[in-house]
């Protein structure tokens, strides 16, 4: 019987889960792909943290393989919240792929005005190194940025790098240095998930890259210490052991930023706690503004 791959049905989450499928057909495992909506997908008008945060995106899947539906689940590791329903694992954690921001434009970049995006964090950094440009709300696939962007209605758009390269895209722009613009907890990396026991063996021997799964926990750790879901504005990168991390107001006004070098998981800890107590007034004021409970 064929392994049954979850996905969302955005041509950037098949792209993710073909490749995974790709690569266990290489080793001899057959599979079959299985389109799941998610609340994610289809409350594209509001804001994320309204109606649940990161985890809407994945909650649909996670359900699917508890009930049996599905074996496994592909999911871009940065929409997967810190709390796991029992039970299941991230059995697989594929090598990253670029960990950046890109900010796709046609105009002058010292003519942007306008940017599109919806994420606290991306607004916040933009706003901190370029406080003249207006941020406005913008929910959607890739392809619906990108259109919304190519017909005027922002100057540019803010994208992951790593889904334009799965998608195959190539659009004019700038990269987001991490270093500078330190991304989403585990942007770029590509996880799957699935219940404990034999699938999760399967998937674990033949698709997980220990070194990749190292930087990610790493940064994963730090999201937990910290808290503040999706809805504070913060960055955490962590590439061959060196951590930066970062904590910003809302509108960009005040950063907390730390790093660190060779930074194991036991580090991380700590690291994580530090920066949270340190700026614990930027996350208050986050769920403040935003309405919501800590």
């Amino acid at each position: 019987m064929p392994l049954r791959i979850g996905t969302r049905g955005s041509a950037l989450a098949r792209a993710q889960a073909d490749r995974v499928i790709s690569l266990l057909g290489d080793e001899g495992v057959e599979c079959v792909r299985v389109v799941i909506a998610t609340e994610g997908d289809t409350a594209t008008g509001v804001p994320l943290h309204e109606i649940g945060g990161q985890g809407v995106f994945v909650r649909a899947l996670d359900d699917a393989i508890l009930r049996g539906e599905i074996d496994a689940a592909v999911h871009s590791m940065k929409d997967i919240p810190a709390k796991r329903p029992e039970g299941l694992v991230t059995s697989a954690i594929l090598p990253r792929d670029s960990p950046a921001d890109y900010l796709v434009h046609t105009r002058q970049f010292l003519k942007i005005r306008t940017v599109g995006t919806s994420s606290t964090r991306r607004t916040a950094q933009l706003l901190l190194h370029h406080p003249d440009w207006k941020i406005e709300p913008l929910r959607g696939n890739v392809d619906t940025r990108l259109r919304k962007q190519k017909e005027g209605l922002y100057d540019a758009v803010v994208l992951a790098e790593a889904g334009l390269q799965r998608l195959g895209l190539s659009v004019p722009g700038t990269r987001l240095c991490p270093e500078m613009y330190p991304p989403s907890p585990n942007q770029g990396t590509i996880a799957v998930v699935s219940r404990q026991g034999e699938p999760a063996t399967l998937l674990s021997s033949t698709l997980d890259h220990p070194a990749t799964r190292r930087d990610v926990t790493c940064e994963r750790v730090v999201m937990e210490k910290v808290g503040g879901g999706c809805f504070t504005p913060q960055g955490v990168y962590c590439r061959n052991g060196h951590l930066i991390a970062e904590i910003l107001s809302l509108d960009g006004n005040i950063r907390v930023r730390r790093d660190a070098t060779h930074c194991s998981t036991e580090d991380a800890q700590s690291f994580g706690a530090m920066l949270r107590k340190d700026a614990r007034g930027l996350i208050h004021e986050a769920y403040m503004k935003l309405g919501l409970k800590e």
